[in-house]
């Protein structure tokens, strides 16, 4: 059931949504469509009103509905190929253009967090905001020593904010979870808890200013991608500071033709960046979105805004490597194997079946160019294809799709032409043979070494311990399982409910007699004994409790 709370802000998010004219665009979707009617009931629809352009109004009501929806707005700006160009175009300015918060407050905090005046830190401090994002926003400073920094502070009682908003992601997940088979495959509780982690994360601007570090040393000797000093004395959980950097955004693609840059070479390196990061370094910027992406006159990357990095298992990582590899080649046999090797399909899926509906899901985006591919519609259609075949969602792979997603939203429109299975295949068919050659095997016994010379020793009392215990017949074997314990959770409810209807019953039973004998009863209520009454609504509460017990 909605809290208070929750139910203030379903309110609020409605009220929004028709103050913005934006209740006409719900009730023309599909599902809506039947009680559409419901509009000409609506007061406010029943004189003219005037409205801006749809994309305004959309941009304006996630602005208003705050940062969860805002976060939403900037992952749609960058599927183009799925929105309509109006739509597009007023989404892409939530990536930097979310009202700002005053000057003079972000002044304040960072006084607040340093300890000191502004002025003491800064030789100068421009309280206009360079940019403005949804959980952050940026001011422009120079040092003492003349360098150039930027300065960002995290929006003031934000916090509460999201924290309202994901309670509400919690129960709609929840409520999804319960009465729907299709939802719990997809695992929306599971997601909707990676995202808080995500967004909250995010609040944190030292967590933010180690990605940042980690990032850069990763890249230090690469002229692939730049990522600006961070200069940790002046940094806190609500205030960071980094070096500011000079480039052209990567959205704006006649200010990168005016200089010179090679926009093919710039699509293509933006793809090793992606594959390095995820495969290489295990260490990936998750939010690349054009507002945090500009390029440098000689044609380098410049990253910016470092609160959500993803990481993989080794696990993952090597079936994701593995999986894209087997795409490449279009062997899909090799990529149903995978699937039911890593857990990802239930065990007993036929890998034949598996293996034609890949391929023909697949087979038809190969030797295309990026314009002429939707990896937003081919993720649709190998969902379908997943709902078939029971696959599971893995919500530790959310962050990597989005990535994936934002990447080919750059790409197409840096270079549409850009031949993506070209430019990815080597980089994998080189990192494959780095893990499983014989350099790969070495690096392996290396790093594992100085944790056999500290247990090596220790191996010959056990043996013996182990020996001499099965000797004797004492030796135990705990064995536990997943089945099994979710079997012996089964039988506990089920045992739990067989009793509660037994108990409920004899309660009711029991209650009946009272009311049926001839006895003296000293309280009487509406013509039935007291007695009655409390066996009655005992046995029934019972009943009741075991009838809507979840299954």
């Amino acid at each position: 059931m909605l809290r208070p709370g929750q139910l203030w802000r379903v309110l609020n998010i409605n009220r929004v949504l028709v103050a913005n004219g934006l209740d006409e665009i719900v009730f023309a979707t599909h599902l809506f469509r039947p009680i559409r009617f419901l509009l000409y009931l609506a007061p406010w629809n029943w004189l003219p009103r005037k409205y801006p352009p749809r994309g305004v109004r959309i941009r304006r009501a996630l602005e208003q509905l705050g940062p969860i929806f805002v976060k939403f707005g900037q992952i749609l700006s960058t599927r183009r190929d799925l929105l309509p160009d109006d739509i597009a175009d007023e989404l892409a300015q939530l990536q930097d253009r979310v009202p700002p918060f005053p000057g003079d407050q972000a002044r304040r905090l960072i006084e607040k967090s340093l300890g000191r005046p502004v002025q003491a830190v800064f030789a100068a401090f421009d309280e206009t905001p360079l940019a403005s994002a949804s959980i952050a926003q940026v001011h422009a400073a120079r040092l003492h020593d003349g360098r150039e920094v930027v300065v960002k502070v995290v929006r003031p009682n934000i916090k509460p904010v999201i924290r309202r908003d994901v309670s509400l992601l919690y129960y709609v997940a929840q409520l999804a979870e319960r009465y729907s088979a299709e939802a719990r495959r997809l695992h929306p509780v599971d997601i909707v808890a990676e995202f808080e982690t995500t967004i909250l994360d995010e609040l944190d601007l030292l967590r933010e200013a180690a990605n940042a570090s980690q990032l850069r040393r990763n890249f230090a000797d690469s002229d692939l991608l730049y990522v600006p000093e961070v200069h940790w004395p002046l940094c806190r959980r609500n205030v960071m500071v980094a070096e500011r950097i000079h480039g052209i955004p990567v959205s704006d693609i006649d200010a990168l033709r005016a200089a010179g840059i090679d926009l093919e070479q710039l699509a293509a390196r933006g793809v090793e960046i992606f594959f390095t990061q995820v495969f290489r370094h295990n260490f990936f910027h998750a939010d690349m979105h054009p507002g945090n992406i500009f390029v440098s006159p000689q044609g380098q990357y410049m990253a910016v805004d470092f609160g959500i990095m993803g990481t993989l298992s080794p696990e993952d990582q090597r079936y994701l490597a593995e999986n894209f590899l087997a795409f490449f080649r279009r062997d899909y046999r090799r990529v149903a194997e995978l699937h039911v090797a890593s857990g990802w399909v239930p065990a007993g899926t036929r890998v034949d079946e598996f293996e034609s509906a890949i391929r023909t899901v697949c087979e038809p985006i190969f030797e295309r160019p990026l314009k002429d591919i939707s990896f937003g519609q081919l993720l649709l259609r190998l969902f379908q294809t997943a709902r078939r075949f029971h696959m599971e969602v893995q919500p530790q792979l959310v962050l990597l799709q989005k990535t994936l997603l934002a990447i080919e939203g750059l790409g197409r429109q840096l270079y549409p032409d850009l031949d993506l299975w070209r430019t990815a295949k080597p980089f994998l068919e080189r990192w494959m043979s780095e893990q499983l050659g014989a350099r790969a095997f070495a690096g392996r016994i290396r790093r594992a070494l100085p944790e056999w010379g500290e247990t090596l020793p220790e191996v010959p009392q056990l043996v013996h311990e182990a020996l001499t215990r099965i000797n004797e017949g004492r030796l135990t074997l705990n064995w536990q399982s997943r089945e099994l314990t979710e079997l012996r959770r089964d039988l506990r409810r089920t045992n739990r409910r067989t009793v509660g209807a037994i108990v409920g019953s004899a309660l009711v039973v029991s209650g009946a007699l009272v009311y049926g004998l001839d006895g003296y009863q000293p309280l009487v209520i509406a013509g039935a004994p007291l007695l009655t009454w409390l066996l009655g609504l005992f046995g029934a509460g019972l009943l009741l409790r075991v009838w809507f017990d979840e299954p």
